[in-house]
């Protein structure tokens, strides 16, 4: 009788400890799969420019490297000339497509970017052409969507200030939020650039 009720007590200690093993955790219980981390914004900062003769390229790699963000440059599909841009000459191309409106639907090597929904805010910079931005960047705009992204035009002019460009280019996207934007020169420093985002205040 002593010797049943031992192996009783034994049996029943054996499966006690086996319900309190450590169990294996299911690998996908606190981790996001793939499909549900595509679908978060990353939050990213992109600077979209087009630059005729390297002065809006500088104040975008200006502001790329203060934000941390990503480039894309705006590329026609045919570049412009140094005689192209020559808007003194009545017969230049920049000079045409200004008298012609049907001709500034400039083509452009890529009009979209990648991993676009990833970006929350875009800053856009151009060159001032006859008060308003340079066409490349029109035909960039209108080829994308902006909803739920802070935008922030940005232009490079000798003279003319940002006027209306920032304005027009909003109603071409038709979408996003688009914030007052900022005129610099050739002479602008990087510490100026600087000062200007810190005044932007945008969420990190």
């Amino acid at each position: 009788m002593k010797k049943l009720i031992a192996l009783l007590l034994s049996l029943t200690c054996g499966f006690s400890l086996a319900a309190c093993a450590p169990q294996e955790e299911n690998p996908s219980s606190n981790t996001n799969t793939s499909d549900e981390a595509g679908t978060e914004s990353e939050g990213k900062t992109l600077v979209v420019y087009f630059s005729a003769t390297g002065n809006t390229e500088r104040i975008a790699n200006f502001i790329a490297e203060t934000t941390e963000g990503d480039i894309f440059v705006i590329e026609p599909a045919e570049p412009y000339t140094d005689e192209d841009l020559n808007w003194t000459d009545e017969n230049s191309r920049v000079t045409y497509e200004h008298e012609n409106e049907e001709a500034r639907n400039v083509e452009l090597v890529h009009e979209t970017v990648d991993n676009w929904d990833s970006y929350d805010t875009v800053f856009i910079g151009y060159p001032i052409w006859w008060g308003i931005a340079a066409w490349p960047v029109s035909s960039f705009v209108a080829a994308n969507d902006f909803s739920g992204k802070t935008v922030i035009p940005f232009a490079t002019s000798a003279s003319s200030g940002l006027g209306e460009s920032g304005n027009l280019l909003a109603e071409t996207a038709q979408s996003g939020d688009w914030l007052e934007g900022q005129r610099f020169t050739s002479r602008t420093s990087e510490e100026e650039v600087v000062e200007w985002i810190d005044g932007l205040e945008l969420a990190e």
